[in-house]
């Protein structure tokens, strides 16, 4: 697996603008946004604001990191293609 993460600045409708889109082996699997100070405990973590098939979870923790992130991210694609 090749994962690389790509810093972008997205349109969340909020302060939440600092993102990285998420590729593995050069497809987009998701889109992680930097929560903001509106966010108050939760500012500073990481959101899972998209994933794409297997990252698709709509339940995923927050983040305290980028590397926590990219280790969860790597989890969900190790777990469905160990099914097929």
């Amino acid at each position: 697996m090749t994962m690389k993460l790509q810093p972008v600045q997205i349109a969340t409708g909020s302060n939440d603008r600092e993102s990285r889109l998420v590729f593995e082996d050069g497809m987009l699997v998701a889109v992680l946004v930097l929560l903001s100070g509106e966010h108050d405990a939760h500012a500073g973590k990481w959101f899972l604001e998209g994933g794409f098939g297997p990252v698709k979870d709509v339940h995923a923790p927050l983040f305290d990191d980028l590397e926590t992130a990219k280790a969860w991210i790597s989890t969900q694609l190790v777990d469905i293609t160990s099914r097929d």
